[in-house]
């Protein structure tokens, strides 16, 4: 952790990296890439934090779900310091209503089932409990001994304070044990699980600091909760590209146990994106929009099978992770997971359900034109697709092939800018909600039109 950093951090030596070192930045969980060491099993720390966010988190340690959303989305994503503890909120590791004085306990049982449960797996299959090494990879090599350290250290801390608190753990284990009994394993799916775990993992996230000296050996604290999760969601087990979502948890959250259950959250929300139909599904979608927003780039991009645009699938699944520059992925990933513009549009769906019912049994006679319906299943993140298409529209007109779409794409990566992409995408929603709306809007809100007016405070005025 932090509190291991060199003398020279400590005395001011090393002023690059002075910061790393001190109460804030240990609570919070952040290490600067000189001092980066293998994730601990649990953040106790995290459980009885608070929040500095205003209005967000209440005297007890409640979080208004809400506002908190909303201050994501309108304030652009969450600074550093303040992210490995708003996502164990946001993505339900923490309930947002449970008080600063439940979560250690919380803590304490999820931490013991996810010991129970990885310790199931690996009495079943004891051959997978290390990676598989081919020799050639000296790095990974030494991964393996950092992370076999950190496993030495984490069996020494587990001497219990007094009778008293064992007790509780016994319980805790005797609790998580008869609720995974009965729990049984495809041995030769979570075989081939582990297999395919072992090829994608040594090649995760390797050029970004976590990763890098000593903490070399989070690539196997990211393996261990990769099998877990495939072991106990065998209707989901490991698909390619699950190593880079988690990768994402666990380098903000720095903790295996916070790491599987806020990954385990997420999941249960997007799983389905991972399966053969969720992808046609989402690509329908795209499709669909695209359609709405520019029918000629539609027509040139959009087959009947829709092969063409199923390189979009990448962006949407991985919450375009290597378009844009690592640290505005992690606020982009934020964005996007904090809903706060789909619940817009629910919003205006509910206006328009209201509005038909008030007119239906009313006395008038007069025929009113039915509105347009707004397709809730627009959400923001295929709005972002649409927008970086958009953007790059006569690129993707002259592409002719396959090949050249695979090209077109490979040169994004990195490439895009954050905050120019963000206000797009803003614009061409708002016009989307406005066309399908605007009818029913315009007898009951007074808008600015003027180009200066930005998307949010139109979007607040409507809704106010």
């Amino acid at each position: 952790m932090l509190a291991s950093c060199d003398e020279s951090h400590v005395e001011g030596k090393d002023k690059n990296h002075l910061d790393c070192y001190g109460p804030v930045r240990k609570l919070k969980g952040m290490k600067c890439s000189v001092c980066q060491s293998v994730a601990p099993v649990i953040s106790p720390e995290s459980a009885c934090a608070s929040m500095s966010l205003p209005g967000v988190m209440d005297a007890e340690g409640r979080v208004d779900e809400s506002r908190l959303r909303m201050h994501i989305f309108k304030n652009g994503g969450i600074s550093p310091d303040e992210r490995g503890l708003v996502w164990r909120f946001l993505f339900g590791m923490y309930p947002c209503s449970s008080m600063a004085l439940e979560r250690p306990l919380l803590l304490e049982q999820m931490a013991v089932r996810y010991q129970v449960m990885k310790r199931k797996w690996q009495q079943l299959l004891p051959g997978a409990i290390h990676l598989r090494l081919n020799g050639t990879d000296a790095e990974l090599l030494t991964a393996v001994k950092f992370f076999e350290q950190r496993q030495d250290r984490e069996q020494n801390k587990q001497q219990y304070d007094s009778e008293e608190t064992g007790e509780k753990m016994s319980f805790l284990q005797l609790q998580a044990q008869v609720l995974f009994k009965r729990v049984t394993f495809d041995l030769e799916e979570l075989q081939e699980a582990v297999r395919i775990i072992d090829k994608d993992v040594p090649r995760t996230d390797r050029d970004l600091p976590y990763y890098r000296n000593e903490g070399l050996g989070n690539l196997l604290v990211l393996r261990d909760i990769l099998i877990t999760y495939a072991a106990f969601h065998p209707e989901v087990s490991y698909a390619q590209g699950m190593n880079d979502l988690c990768s994402r948890f666990l380098e903000v959250l720095d903790s295996e146990v916070d790491t599987y259950w806020s990954f385990s959250c997420y999941m249960e929300k997007f799983s389905k994106d991972f399966r053969a139909d969720g992808l046609y599904r989402k690509m329908e979608l795209e499709a669909a929009l695209l359609k709405e927003l520019d029918p000629q780039l539609h027509s040139h991009l959009v087959t009947d099978n829709m092969e063409k645009i199923t390189f979009c699938h990448r962006w949407l699944l991985l919450g375009f992770q290597r378009e844009f520059e690592h640290s505005d992925a992690l606020r982009l990933f934020e964005i996007l997971s904090c809903d706060h513009l789909e619940l817009i549009s629910q919003q205006v769906d509910r206006a328009r359900y209201q509005e038909r019912l008030a007119r239906k049994y009313s006395l008038e006679d007069e025929p009113v034109k039915e509105l347009q319906a707004v397709n809730t299943d627009f959400t923001f993140e295929l709005f972002m697709c649409a927008t970086i298409l958009l953007e790059n529209r006569e690129a993707l007109l002259s592409c002719r092939n396959e090949a050249q779409l695979i090209q077109f794409t490979s040169s994004l990566q990195g490439k895009l800018d954050l905050n120019s992409t963000l206000k797009k995408t803003e614009e061409h929603f708002y016009n989307y909600c406005k066309r399908s709306a605007w009818d029913y809007l315009r007898g009951r809100c007074h808008m600015r039109k003027s180009k200066e007016d930005h998307f949010l405070y139109q979007l607040r005025n409507l809704f106010s």
